[in-house]
């Protein structure tokens, strides 16, 4: 999902989506790293489901992601 037709309008900027392990937060942390950022998950207790979306974000070879809790 490309959020404009400005393609990575986020290149090489970082940004911090808190509760992105699963729901809103998690689409919002794909859209951002589609658009190029760097993404910290931040997540409470779903470590794995955050791993996972780290995971995706990497293997995307746009943004890229981290996992924090």
């Amino acid at each position: 999902m490309q959020i404009s037709g400005n393609s990575k309008r986020l290149n090489r900027k970082k940004a911090i989506v808190t509760g992105a392990s699963k729901g809103i937060g998690a689409a919002i942390a794909r859209v951002f790293s589609e658009e190029g950022a760097n993404v910290l998950v931040n997540y409470n207790t779903s470590g794995e489901k955050a791993n996972e979306l780290v995971r995706s974000l990497n293997s995307s070879g746009k943004g890229g992601g981290r996992g924090m809790q």
